[in-house]
């Protein structure tokens, strides 16, 4: 072998066998791709999760990502890690083909741009105003993918933007997430049946314009449907019960079937409201006092390890309300002022809800966790460092707001009114089941559990959180946007007003999530990806420095050596 590389080297056309070596290195390299992932977080290496997804298509799936077009710097750096990542699964894969589509784009054969379809499909642009020489200029950004797979199609959000500011860390924090919103779409999109969430009726649940972006929402991705609780027994095809606001008590028949439905395996999703206090209320009179529904579930949950408190969080990040600050009866002078009985609500320090935004809540509850041998808790959602609770009876007026509320009254922190339930539950009738209970299961051939195998369920504190407001001109606005804005969460900064995105559609859609989806999956959203930012006053400083290194050093080094190589081989071969 040695003897062929001398014979090749002192050839006189050994440039010829040089090419055709390159020539033979790109062709296997086409067809056997090999990639090292040095980094520390192991940026570039999928878990086993989405491995095993890529392994099990049984078709082409078609990715259109919508991040085509002049962006700002960190919507580019956020559409070249889309790239990459998804040549790093076209590489463990075929079936995946991927394309980039700028959403000003018409769809082939329509006069309808991409973009529109996007937003019908539930997509939510990010109208980005960008300071330029020539002034501002305004981009409307679609930061989604769409997956289509076997004729089933679903949006991939690839910016879950926690503040709505677009900052370094919130791009950081999306490429974090990507594997994680890649794998739960496939893995959604691939199952022929997807998970079946029953919409409880029968006590006084919400069924009408209120509940129009909920079941928008859940539609899109799951089998989603009424089902009324008080007149049959919980469907065996039911994956998820969702008990949204009830106003009228359980009976204890219908608290049995929903403690079988636990036992038996069902999730359990629950957003609750403990305390009759509504702002239609103060319409009519300027204070109401808030009182116990009296719902009946207390004890069924204090045996799965948790308490709904008969009380109210005030926070003092908050939403606002328009209140009368003075004027006359045919002119009232209206005013914009917080409400703090309008907790605007942040995730809890868990993995679970990674890359949340604020979450808007009216008229919260709190939660307090009670000893359940074997079940773990893990707080969702909290109040801000700055809030307090109040106890019932509670009187809520509107003068309350006319002055700046004490700040010294709101010291509380973290306030839980969100929680997950892990573990073996115990039954609530467990030692208590009377015996024409146990006839009535026997006939139906669903005996009486005392106990469930391993299962998971959320209770929230508050049924506003996935519920909408309708205005009469458009009709159902978003579930967390403000009726009277006709906007977002409003934050005022050093800088003026501020209008942050809330994320009650994200945190419906992650509960879920979290209790129907592959835990392997969920684990993806664990990825961190360590933010390694230059330092701004080096790069002043050493700016000539670094580019004699990076662009001329190279040059000169290849003139060097290719001297030096010129004149050995004149000493070499000189007569």
């Amino acid at each position: 072998m040695q003897k062929v590389f001398k014979k090749i080297l002192n050839s006189k056309f050994w440039w010829c066998w040089l090419l055709l070596l390159l020539a033979g290195i790109n062709y296997l390299a086409s067809d056997f791709h090999l990639r090292l992932d040095l980094t520390k977080e192991k940026r570039y290496t999928l878990s086993k999760a989405t491995t095993k997804l890529l392994k099990n298509l049984e078709e082409d799936v078609q990715i259109d990502v919508f991040l085509k077009g002049d962006f700002p710097s960190g919507f580019r750096k956020l559409a070249n890690t889309s790239l990459d990542f998804l040549r790093l699964l076209k590489d463990r894969t075929g079936k995946i083909k991927y394309r980039f589509i700028s959403p000003e784009d018409e769809m082939p054969g329509t006069r309808v741009s991409y973009g529109d379809t996007l937003v019908k499909m539930g997509a939510v642009p990010i109208n980005l105003t960008v300071q330029k020489k020539a002034g501002e200029s305004s981009n409307i950004i679609f930061p989604v993918a769409l997956v289509t797979y076997k004729g089933k199609q679903s949006l991939v959000n690839l910016y879950p933007g926690a503040s709505g500011r677009i900052s370094q860390s919130e791009i950081n924090s999306a490429e974090a997430l990507m594997e994680y919103q890649f794998a739960k779409t496939l893995d959604r999109i691939t199952k022929e049946k997807p998970p079946a969430i029953v919409y409880a009726t029968g006590n006084g649940e919400p069924t009408d314009y209120r509940t129009a972006d909920l079941e928008q929402v859940l539609t899109s991705e799951y089998r989603f449907g009424p089902f009324d609780i008080t007149k049959q027994a919980i469907p065996p095809m039911a994956d998820v019960l969702m008990i949204v606001k009830p106003t009228l008590q359980f009976t204890e028949q219908e608290q049995l079937k929903i403690d079988q439905f636990v036992m038996r395996g069902g999730k359990l999703l629950c957003f609750i409201d403990n305390l009759f206090a509504e702002q239609d209320s103060l319409a009519i009179k300027p204070e109401t006092i808030a009182y116990d529904r009296n719902l009946g579930l207390t004890e069924l949950f204090f045996k799965y390890g948790l308490r709904i408190n008969t009380d109210l969080v005030m926070d003092l990040q908050c939403d606002v309300i328009p209140i009368v600050v003075g004027g006359t009866m045919d002119k009232p002078q209206m005013e914009f002022l917080h409400w703090n009985y309008y907790p605007v609500l942040t995730s809890a320090s868990s993995t679970s809800n990674q890359g949340l935004g604020y979450v808007a809540g009216r008229f919260v509850n709190s939660i307090d966790t009670i000893a359940a041998k074997g079940i773990r808790k893990i707080p969702l959602l909290v109040s801000s460092p700055n809030s307090r609770i109040i106890a019932t009876p509670a009187l809520i007026s509107l003068n309350e707001n006319k002055d700046a509320p004490e700040d010294a009254k709101f010291k509380r922190n973290a306030i839980p009114v969100a929680m997950l339930l892990e573990g073996k539950f115990t039954s609530g009738f467990m030692n208590r089941i009377a015996k024409s209970q146990l006839d009535t299961l026997a006939g139906m051939g669903t005996p009486f559990k005392e106990n469930s195998p391993a299962n998971k369920m959320i209770i929230v504190a508050d049924g506003d959180i996935v519920l909408n407001d309708i205005l009469p001109e458009t009709g159902p606005i978003p579930m967390g946007w403000n009726k009277y804005t006709y906007r977002e969460y409003q934050q005022q900064t050093d800088f003026g007003k501020l209008f942050l995105p809330v994320a009650n559609r994200e945190f419906l859609l992650s509960c879920v999530e979290q209790l129907v989806n592959d835990p392997a999956i969920s684990e993806t959203k664990n990825k961190d990806i360590v933010l390694r930012l230059l330092d701004s006053k080096k790069i002043t400083a050493q700016k000539s420095t670094w580019q004699f290194v990076n662009i001329a050093l190279p040059v000169l080094l290849i003139i060097v050596f290719g001297w030096l190589y010129q004149q050995i081989r004149k000493r070499k071969y000189a007569a």
